[in-house]
């Protein structure tokens, strides 16, 4: 196989061979030697296995992880898991296909403890370095070089099709061998990718493009736009030399989606800074980075008093609402919400926010054909769901309509970033959830640590299963449940562990009860607390009903909307004049444990067309439950029954929903 570059001049090669012949055989006895001695300390380098012969069969696209060296690093210790090496790896794409490859991304499932701290031809997905990677490996993308084009229209131009990543880390827990991840794969939409294929030093795999996949026809040069949960779109509307104007847009497109007081962060990766803002702020003002760094040199008559941030990775957030008609930082469409962006199933006009921003930029690329999208995206908010962002990709100019005049403006250039909710891990949501019944005298509370317990004092048990309730305790901070959970347990001579578990430490909880069932029809009350000081505005639930979702009949206190995605879900929202979730309140008394703020609605369902439901079998139960977009923890048991069943006739079913609307008519007076 000939590779890009190599040239091998045979005349002057067979004249030379009398005098490179000598030198030639003491080389060789030299390397030998060498190689003897690498042999005997293999434990301190490895080398790196030859290119395997994969690579000339591959119609698609070649991936190869070489394991390069490693060495010892301090501090030394004879715990051989706990000794930390230095490592060297490469990581080789090619696009050996019929089509071009855009914005390359590979999977490497790093599984020893390593992490990365220098990536040279790529970014990482996952995290900022130095980073962790040694769990669930990380996902690299291609920077600078994000497409691969082909042979076909390159005339084999390597330096076009492939893509080279130099890798450097820590590892840990490998005292001997090769230290190599689990796997390799290529995670671009369309691709189909086998086993990796393993050498002792290398592994490499060829992926091919799925038939089964059908991807829409490309009508220009750059990438089609991508659908997410969230897209974020940066859109370039004037050049100048030496800086640019940009626009953000921030499109939440999640029917559960949602996001309140975001901040967005991304990476600077050519030097550029942010002169100024409209229709948002960075959360540091601070030029210093500026005048002490190359951008000072250059730009040495700029007035860095007015420039907005110099950070390489600056934080931006929303302008409040009083903003939005000021001249200078307001005055743009979707902006100025307090960082609020609600899902377009509640109001689509607030599910848009835009902000616009001056970036100024350093040699070598002054001209105006070159700019530089900022890399990394991340966005969060208060309580909200997590979001996984790619990276930017060039897609075609945004056009926007003029106000004035029938004519149709396109941007500059435009990238487009998506982002998609991850359901959160154990012991990392937001929000939770309490099961009780009417059958059963105990309430199931949420997990343990069902919202973190890193920063839990050891008085506690954070993996213990949490303790059963009488239903009063769900009104009480988890403080003052101790004495009401040990005098539960003595009662219905339950055990009590030696340590007690932890709290759930969410700041939100919601209580599922099923509160009644009879021949025809069943209801649940839903009541939300809010642990937290600062209230909820415009709160909105939804619940997962995967047995009862066909039966759902109505709902008295909050309104309802069946959702046709996600599958068998029921949207909540509070009505009006109900649509904020109070914080947490002073109790009646001095000595009284604070309030959390509460609001609840009795939920009908039919039995109609749903016959062979078992409400108090677990059918009853949700099977997922969303606040704000946040999917909670759910309890790992239902409730248990303890005495006979109340079954309700259908006059006392009327009975029963007479004193709900009683009790709603109160409630909203």
């Amino acid at each position: 196989m000939r590779f890009p570059g190599m040239k091998i001049p045979w005349k002057s090669t067979v004249s030379a061979i009398p005098y490179v012949l000598p030198l030639f055989i003491i080389s060789i006895s030299v390397l030998s030697c060498v190689a003897v001695a690498k042999a005997q300390d293999a434990d301190n380098s490895t080398q790196a296995a030859a290119t395997p012969p994969e690579a000339s069969t591959c119609n698609g696209i070649y991936v190869v992880y070489t394991f390069t060296s490693r060495e010892k690093e301090y501090p030394m210790v004879k715990n051989a898991s706990a000794q930390a090496w230095a490592f060297k790896s490469q990581l080789y794409v090619l696009n050996s296909g019929a089509d071009d490859l855009k914005s390359w991304m590979v999977h490497v499932g790093f599984q020893y403890n390593e992490m990365l701290v220098a990536i040279d031809g790529a970014n990482s997905m996952d995290m900022d370095l130095p980073g962790r990677v040694g769990k669930n490996g990380t996902v690299l993308f291609g920077y600078p070089q994000q497409d691969l084009l082909t042979a076909i229209e390159t005339a084999s131009d390597y330096n076009q099709m492939q893509a080279t990543v130099d890798i450097r880390g820590t590892q840990f827990g490998l005292m001997k061998g090769t230290p190599m991840p689990k796997t390799i794969k290529l995670v671009n939409e369309g691709y189909k990718c086998p086993a990796p294929v393993q050498h002792r030093t290398s592994m490499n795999i060829c992926c091919k493009k799925d038939p089964k996949f059908k991807s829409k026809p490309i009508k220009s040069k750059f990438s089609p736009r991508r659908h997410g949960d969230l897209s974020l779109t940066y859109d370039v509307i004037k050049v100048f030399e030496g800086n640019y104007e940009a626009q953000v847009t921030i499109e939440n497109l999640h029917p559960l989606g949602r996001l309140d007081h975001w901040n967005l962060t991304w990476e600077w990766m050519r030097g550029e800074f942010i002169s100024s803002m409209r229709g948002s702020y960075t959360r540091v003002k601070d030029s210093s980075e500026c005048i002490f760094g190359p951008q000072g040199i250059y730009y040495h008559d700029l007035d860095f008093a007015q420039i907005m941030n110099c950070q390489r990775n600056p934080v931006i957030s929303d302008l409040p609402k009083q903003m939005a008609d000021d001249d200078k930082l307001g005055k743009l469409p979707f902006c100025c919400r307090n960082g609020t962006i609600l899902p377009p199933t509640m109001n689509v006009t607030q599910s848009k926010s835009v902000f616009q921003l001056t970036v100024f930029k350093m040699p070598p690329d002054m001209n105006r054909k070159t700019i530089n999208p900022p890399q990394k995206w991340k966005i969060t908010g208060v309580l909200n769901p997590d979001y996984k962002c790619s990276p930017p990709i060039r897609v075609d100019p945004t056009q926007f309509p003029d106000t004035t005049t029938q004519a149709i403006s396109t941007a500059v250039a435009t990238w487009q970033v998506t982002c998609n909710i991850t359901r959160p891990k154990k012991k990392q949501s937001k929000c939770c959830v309490s099961f009780s019944s009417y059958y059963s005298e105990s309430v199931i509370p949420c997990n343990t640590c069902a919202c973190g317990c890193n920063n839990q004092p050891r008085t506690c048990d954070a993996n213990a299963n949490a303790l059963e309730l009488p239903p009063d305790a769900l009104l009480v901070p988890f403080d003052n449940r101790t004495l009401k959970a040990k005098a539960w347990a003595s009662l219905k001579h339950h055990s009590l562990p030696k340590i007690l578990p932890c709290p759930d430490n969410c700041g939100v909880s919601i209580n599922w009860h099923v509160d009644t069932d009879y021949s025809t029809g069943w209801t649940a009350r839903m009541t939300l607390f809010n642990w937290r000081q600062d209230p909820f505005q415009d709160w909105f639930a939804a619940i997962e009903m995967d047995k009862a979702f066909v039966g759902y009949e109505n709902v008295y206190s909050f309104n309802g909307t069946r959702l046709s995605k996600p599958k068998n879900t029921i949207f909540f929202q509070g009505r009006e004049g109900l649509t904020y979730l109070m914080g947490e309140t002073n109790g009646s008394r001095p000595d009284s444990p604070r309030v959390p703020g509460k609001q609840q609605s009795v939920i009908s369902f039919l039995k109609k067309n749903n016959y062979g439901i078992k409400v108090s079998h677990g059918d009853g139960f949700p099977t997922r439950v969303f606040f704000n977009g946040e999917e909670c923890a759910l309890p790992k048991e239902f409730p248990k029954r303890n005495g006979s069943l109340r079954k309700l006739t259908g006059f006392n079913f009327v009975l029963s929903m007479l004193s709900v609307g009683i009790m709603t008519m109160f409630f909203v007076l």
